[in-house]
């Protein structure tokens, strides 16, 4: 069931993405955009990977306000149609290849609620031994996968940084 969700999910990704493009307003398309990556954190919870989600979440907030800010702020002048059959037949092409082989690798994902994890029980059992922690899921964010947890805070960090740094130049100009 879960596989069915998360097909519908990339199918609705894929048409945002292509109303991203096709859309005649900027505003628009950065909005399309947004929806993708906010769906791709939804399909992240879907796989149970709830840290990946809450950072895709975070980034993507960040990124749609330099976005729209950037957006609002800039001039737009339209293109009119100089697309050929040929680029689009390409980008077809390529889309449908990726789609395939995503369905091929959501068919090799394990069941849902299969025990796959072979270090759990390894964590569960010397969590308190080795770590000095009462608590597992601290010992294991905080002593087994301590890089992982410095990684995760490296990049939200650094997103939060950089939209500091762009916005707040871009406020002392206005």
């Amino acid at each position: 069931m879960v596989h069915v969700i998360i097909y519908i999910l990339i199918i609705f990704m894929l048409l945002a993405a292509l109303v991203a493009l096709e859309a005649k307003n900027l505003l628009s398309s950065v909005v399309s955009i947004g929806a993708v990556g906010f769906m791709l954190s939804v399909v992240f919870l879907l796989l149970r990977a709830p840290d990946i989600a809450i950072i895709q979440v975070i980034i993507e907030i960040l990124t749609l306000v330099i976005l729209i800010r950037a957006t609002i702020a800039v001039d737009v002048h339209l293109v009119k149609n100089i697309r050929q059959f040929f680029p689009f037949a390409i980008c077809m092409v390529l889309l449908l290849l990726l789609f395939m082989f995503a369905s091929k690798a959501m068919d090799l994902l394990p069941e849902f609620g299969n025990y796959l994890s072979e270090v759990a029980p390894h964590y569960l059992a010397n969590g308190l031994k080795e770590t000095g922690s009462a608590n597992i899921v601290t010992s294991v964010i905080l002593d087994y996968r301590a890089y992982d947890t410095l990684g995760e805070a490296t990049v939200l960090f650094t997103a939060i940084l950089g939209a500091v740094v762009l916005l707040r130049r871009k406020a002392k100009n206005d």
